[in-house]
C-alpha cells in the first residue's frame, strides 16, 4: 500500500515538472554491472560502468550523473564523477563518450534494478514528440543469488551511434557478450522517459531531497519505431531490395527488427532523413540442472542519423563461420569495398572496425584502407577457457569517408556482419579397452590420457555392442544417440580410468556377457553456465570369449485363456577357453506380460545344467503376450560375489487378424521382441475356416522386420460373415549369419469374423480452467481433488462402419506419452474421472460391437496440469495454531520445491526441499539455522527475503523461480 501511495503522488507531479528548463544533449546510453572480484569479495558488492554519449557540440556537459540503486538509495547530487573528459567516437564527429564508474553494497540477495535519469535528450528526434523536453531514463536488472557465484552483466561493445542512409538498408549490432557465458536474447523496446527529474526523486539522506529514490519510468510521448509510417506521414515507408536476412522485398512496407540471438537490427529501409532514436533489452538467461533462468537484463537507447545522400553504403566480406578445437589459432581475412556514388570520380577510403567480448585477447588491425579494397587481419588463439555451448560473435563493420567524419550531403555509410567462431573442446586421447574377469564377473578396465582441458566437469564413457564405423562431424560434440551408444557411467574429468562392471539401474554388477564384444568412447563436458563439450574419443574395444546361455525358442503350442502353453528352450553356456564354469551352477526362468515388461516373476530355477527347455503351462495365451528371460548363476562358497549372467528378453509371437472395410479382407499383422534376427527368412501365414477341427493350411509366405510385420489375405474364397483363424510362423537366427540358424516359432492362433468393423469413436475431454483455480483464495485443500469430465460420439469412419456398440473401453495414462492402460468399461458415452491429485493426464475410447469386435482407437483427448503458484506475504507462528507455518496457499500439481529464506543482511536462515509426497509444502514455522549444539532457534519478528525454485508436475517439467518477501508476526 505504502508502494501504491507514493507512485500516485510521483505521477500526480507530472504537470509541474519544469521542462522547458532542461538542458538537452544526451543521444545514447547503457550501464553494465560485474559482482565484486576482488581478494575477498563480497556477493553483495556490485561494480558499475555507465557509458553516455552525447553531442559534441553542446555547451551543457555531463560532469557527473546521478544513479539509483533499486534497493531505496540513490547517490547525492551532483552524483558519480564522470571519468576523465568527454572521449571522442570514431566515426562520429559529433558524439562524444562519457564514462562513469560506481559501485554499490545491496543490502540482501534479490532482484534489483539500477537506473539513470538524465536530463535532457537532444532535439529533433523523429519518431517521438519534443524529444528536446524528453528526460533520458536507462537501467539494468541485477539478480544477487549465492547459487549463481559471481556474475557479470552483458557488455555491448559496439558504440550505441550509427549513421543510416534514406532508401538504403541500415544495419547495426550492439556486438554484445556476457563473460560468464550466458545465453543473451534481444528484444526491441520504446524508449523511456522518467515522470520526475532526477533531483525531485532523490530521497534523503541527500541533503535538501524530498523523493523516494523510485523513479517511475514512462515511454516517451508519441514513440514510434522507426518505420511506423505515421513518422513519415504523406511518404510511407517502403523496403529495397536486400540479400541479406531477413531478404528485402522492394516495394513492400518497411521493417524495423531485430534478431532475438544475435542482437543484430535490420531496418529496410529509412524514407526520410533525421535523428531517431530506439532501445532494446538484452536479456540474460542462465543455463543451470533445473533449467533456463532470467537473471539480468541491460537496456539500451540508441541514437540513429538518417541522411539524404547519393552516397551509396560499402559491402563489406568476412568468412564464413568455423569450428575450432580449443588450442587452435583462429584467423580471419576481412575486406571491404566502397560502394560508388553515382558520379563520384572514385571510391572513398574505408575504415574496418571489430566489436567482440574476445577482443583483447583477440587483435584486429587494418592493413589497408583502399581505395580500392581495405582489408584487415583478425586474430585468436583459442584455448580450453573458450570452450562453450554457444559460438563467439565478432561484429564487422566497414565504414566509408574514412577520417573526415562525413558531412551533412555525404555522411560515412557502413555495413555490416557478424562472424560466428565456435570453440569445442579436444578429443579424449588413448582410450584403451582391456577384458577382464579376475573377479569372477566379466568387466572392461578403460584407461585414457589425463584430459588436457582442467577446466573441463565431467567425462561420459559410453558402450555399444560391437564396433561402430562412425567419425564424428567437424563441429560434432558429444556421442548422438544415434550412434548407438549407451551412457554407462561419468567421472571428474581429472580421472583416467573407469570399470565398466554393467551395473544394473538398482546398482548391482551384473558383468558383461561372454561371446560379445562391447565398444566404448568418451568425451568430456564443460561446466555451467557457458557450457560445451569435446568431440568424441577414438573407439576403444573389449571382447570375452566363450558365450552365455541364449535362449532361442518362445513357441506357442497351445492357444487357450487358461491352459495354453508355450515351450521356451536355451543353449548351454560355454566357458572360455583354457577356463572352467565353477560353483553352484542354476538357471532362473522368468516371465512377464507383454512386448517390455517392467517387471518379471520367476517361474522355475534349474540346477542341472543339460535342462535347456521348459513347456509353460496354465496361460492365458489367447489374449496375453509374454516375454521371458533367463538369468544364469554361478554362486561360489568361498565368499567370491554371485555372478549372474542375464539372456534375453524374448517374446512370443503375436498375430492379430483385422477384417478390412469393406469386409471382403483379412489384414494379418504380428509382433515380438527377440534378440535373434527373424527378418532374414520370411514368416509363413497359417490360416483355417473358423469350423471347429479344421485343419490349419499355409496360405502365404510375406516378409517381416525387426519388430513385426503385416499381410493382408484377400483370398476370393473367403465369406463374409464367416470366421476365420490365423497364426504365424517365424524363422529366426543369431548374427553372424548361419549362427543358431533355424529358430522356429509360432504365434498363437486368431480367429475373427469377416464383418465391418465398428465405428470409430470421437473424444471430447473438458478442460480444467486453470485461471479460475488460480484465482481462489485457497487451493488444494486436503479434501479437494481434480475431476475430468469425458463424452464421446461415434463417427462415420471408417466408410460402411458398423453403430451398433455393446460397450466402450475407456483408456488413461498420466504423462502425454506411454501406454495406455483401461480405466473403465461402460455402456455410456460420457465418464467422469474423479478422485485425480492432479488433472494432467490423455484418454483413449474403444467401441466394442456385440460379437467383440473392436473398433480403432479414437483420438487422443489431453490436458495438462495447471501452473500457478502464490505465497502469502505474512505469517503468525505464535502458537495458535492458526496461519503458524509458511506455505502455499495457492498452487496446481508440484513435484518438487527447493525453497531458501534470507534475513535483510542477506544470511540465509532457513532452507528445505519438499515434493508431492509432503503432506504440507514448504512449512517453514519461522525456525532459524542449526546452532553447533544442534538446537534451531526461532528467527526475530520481521521481514525476510525468499527464493523459491518450483518444478511443476505439468508435461513440460515447468521450473519457475518465485522470489519476494514474507513478514513473521508472533
Amino acid at each position: 500500500m505504502r508502494v501504491a501511495l507514493l507512485v500516485l503522488v510521483v505521477l500526480s507531479g507530472l504537470s509541474l515538472l519544469p521542462q522547458a528548463a532542461w538542458a538537452s544533449h544526451i543521444r545514447a546510453g547503457d550501464i553494465q554491472a560485474k559482482v565484486d572480484t576482488t581478494a575477498n569479495p563480497n556477493p553483495r558488492r556490485v561494480f558499475f560502468k555507465m557509458v553516455l554519449y552525447t553531442k559534441t557540440a553542446s555547451t551543457t556537459k555531463q560532469p557527473s550523473a546521478i544513479i539509483f540503486f533499486g534497493d531505496g538509495t540513490s547517490t547525492c547530487s551532483p552524483g558519480v564523477p564522470r571519468l576523465g573528459g568527454e572521449r571522442p567516437v570514431p566515426g562520429s564527429s559529433d558524439t562524444s563518450l562519457n564514462i562513469y564508474l560506481f559501485e554499490h553494497t545491496f543490502p540482501s540477495a534479490g532482484s534489483y534494478t539500477v537506473s539513470f535519469i538524465g536530463e535532457n535528450r537532444i532535439g529533433g528526434v523523429l519518431n517521438m514528440d519534443n524529444s528536446i523536453n524528453q528526460s533520458f531514463y536507462i537501467s539494468t536488472r541485477i539478480t544477487l543469488d549465492p547459487a549463481l557465484g559471481l556474475n557479470h552483466s552483458p557488455v555491448l561493445t559496439a558504440p550505441a551511434v550509427d549513421k543510416g542512409a534514406v532508401s538504403q538498408v541500415f544495419l547495426h549490432n550492439p556486438a554484445a557478450y556476457d563473460a560468464d557465458g550466458d545465453s543473451l536474447s534481444f528484444h526491441l523496446r520504446t524508449c523511456q522517459k522518467n515522470a520526475l527529474l532526477s533531483e525531485d526523486v532523490i530521497a534523503p539522506p541527500c541533503p535538501g531531497a524530498t523523493g523516494d529514490n523510485k523513479p517511475v519510468p514512462l515511454t516517451v510521448s508519441n514513440y514510434r519505431y522507426p518505420n511506423d509510417p505515421l513518422v513519415t506521414p504523406g511518404t510511407p515507408p517502403i523496403q529495397v531490395a536486400y540479400n541479406g536476412t531477413p531478404p528485402g522485398k522492394a516495394g513492400d512496407a518497411a521493417i524495423f527488427v531485430q534478431d532475438v540471438n544475435t542482437g543484430q537490427i535490420t531496418w529496410n529501409a529509412p524514407v526520410q532523413a533525421g535523428i531517431y532514436n530506439v532501445a532494446m533489452v538484452v536479456e540474460e538467461w542462465r543455463r543451470t540442472p533445473l533449467g533456463r533462468r532470467l537473471i539480468g537484463e541491460v537496456i539500451r537507447d540508441m541514437e540513429i542519423t538518417v541522411s539524404a545522400t547519393n552516397n551509396l553504403r560499402p559491402t563489406l566480406t568476412i568468412p564464413a563461420d568455423i569450428c575450432v578445437i580449443a588450442g587452435q589459432p583462429v584467423t580471419g581475412q576481412v575486406s571491404a569495398i566502397d560502394g560508388e556514388a553515382p558520379g563520384s570520380t572514385a571510391p572513398t577510403p574505408i575504415s574496418l572496425f571489430a566489436y567482440s567480448g574476445i577482443i583483447p585477447p583477440a587483435t584486429f588491425r587494418q592493413t589497408t584502407q583502399g581505395p580500392p579494397v581495405a582489408q584487415g587481419t583478425f586474430s585468436w588463439q583459442t584455448d580450453c577457457n573458450n570452450v562453450a555451448r554457444l559460438p563467439y560473435l565478432v561484429v564487422f563493420k566497414a565504414q566509408d569517408n574514412a577520417g573526415s567524419g562525413g558531412s551533412p550531403t555525404n555522411p560515412p555509410l557502413i555495413d555490416e556482419k557478424t562472424w560466428r567462431i565456435t570453440v569445442i573442446g579436444p578429443a579424449p586421447q588413448n582410450l584403451k579397452a582391456v577384458p577382464d574377469a579376475s573377479t569372477g564377473i566379466n568387466r572392461t578396465l578403460l584407461t585414457w590420457n589425463t584430459y588436457q582441458c582442467a577446466n573441463a566437469s565431467r567425462i561420459y564413457i559410453y558402450r555399444r555392442e560391437n564396433s561402430s564405423s562412425v567419425v564424428p562431424g567437424p563441429c560434432e560434440t558429444g556421442i548422438p544417440a544415434a550412434w548407438g551408444y549407451t551412457l554407462v557411467g561419468s567421472v571428474a574429468a581429472s580421472a583416467t580410468s573407469f570399470i565398466d562392471n554393467n551395473v544394473s539401474a538398482g546398482g548391482v554388477n551384473q558383468g558383461l556377457d561372454r561371446g560379445k564384444t562391447y565398444c566404448y568412447r568418451i568425451y568430456a563436458e564443460f561446466p555451467l553456465p557457458a557450457g560445451g563439450a569435446s568431440i568424441a574419443s577414438a573407439e576403444a574395444c573389449a571382447g570375452f570369449s566363450g558365450r552365455a546361455a541364449l535362449l532361442k525358442n518362445v513357441d506357442v503350442e497351445e492357444t487357450s485363456t487358461t491352459t495354453g502353453r508355450i515351450a521356451v528352450r536355451w543353449t548351454l553356456p560355454r566357458a572360455a577357453a583354457g577356463t572352467v564354469q565353477d560353483g553352484a551352477l542354476s538357471y532362473v526362468l522368468s516371465r512377464g506380460e507383454g512386448l517390455a515388461p517392467t517387471t518379471y516373476a520367476p517361474v522355475r530355477t534349474f540346477t542341472a545344467l543339460t535342462d535347456t527347455a521348459y513347456i509353460d503351462t496354465n496361460l492365458n495365451t489367447q489374449d496375453l503376450q509374454y516375454t521371458y528371460k533367463l538369468d544364469f548363476i554361478r554362486t561360489f562358497s568361498d565368499g567370491r560375489p554371485q555372478v549372474k549372467e542375464t539372456s534375453g528378453p524374448a517374446s512370443s509371437v503375436r498375430v492379430t487378424a483385422l477384417p478390412n472395410n469393406p469386409p471382403t479382407a483379412f489384414t494379418v499383422s504380428w509382433t515380438y521382441n527377440v534378440p535373434w534376427d527373424n527378418s532374414a527368412k520370411p514368416v509363413v501365414i497359417y490360416r483355417r475356416a473358423g469350423t471347429p477341427g479344421s485343419a490349419f493350411v499355409q496360405i502365404a509366405t510375406a516378409p517381416t522386420g525387426a519388430t513385426g510385420g503385416t499381410y493382408v489375405d484377400k483370398s476370393t474364397t473367403l465369406v463374409k460373415g464367416q470366421t476365420y483363424c490365423y497364426y504365424v510362423r517365424t524363422e529366426g537366427q543369431y548374427n553372424p549369419t548361419g549362427y543358431l540358424s533355424s529358430l522356429l516359432n509360432k504365434s498363437q492362433e486368431q480367429c475373427s469374423v469377416l464383418i465391418s468393423p465398428p465405428c470409430k469413436p470421437v473424444l471430447s475431454l473438458r478442460a480444467t480452467n486453470c485461471d479460475s483455480l488460480a484465482g481462489l483464495a485457497e487451493f488444494p485443500t486436503l479434501t479437494q481433488r481434480y475431476s475430468n469430465r469425458l463424452s464421446w460420439r461415434l463417427s462415420a469412419l471408417p466408410a460402411g462402419c458398423d453403430a451398433t456398440i455393446a460397450s466402450y473401453r475407456l483408456y488413461y495414462r498420466p504423462t502425454p506419452t506411454g501406454p495406455f492402460t483401461l480405466l473403465a468399461t461402460t455402456a455410456q458415452t460420457s465418464y467422469t474421472h474423479a478422485d485425480l491429485e492432479f488433472s494432467g493426464g490423455c484418454y483413449a475410447v474403444q467401441a466394442v460391437a456385440p460379437g467383440g469386435l473392436v473398433s480403432d482407437t479414437s483420438n487422443v483427448a489431453c490436458q495438462d496440469n495447471c501452473v500457478f503458484f502464490k505465497l502469502p506475504n505474512i505469517f503468525t507462528p505464535n502458537g495458535d495454531n492458526q496461519n503458524a507455518v509458511f506455505r502455499p496457499k495457492n498452487y496446481s500439481p508440484i513435484r518438487r520445491i527447493h525453497f531458501q529464506a534470507f534475513n535483510r543482511w542477506g544470511v540465509k536462515v532457513f532452507e528445505n526441499t519438499t515434493t508431492a509426497a509432503d503432506r504440507v509444502l514448504i512449512n517453514w514455522d519461522g525456525g532459524g539455522p542449526v546452532s553447533e549444539a544442534g538446537r534451531s532457534a526461532k528467527v526475530a519478528d520481521g521481514i525476510y527475503y525468499y527464493l523459491a525454485e518450483v518444478e511443476f508436475a505439468d508435461f513440460a517439467n515447468t521450473k519457475r523461480t518465485y522470489k519476494g518477501w514474507v513478514e513473521i508476526v508472533r
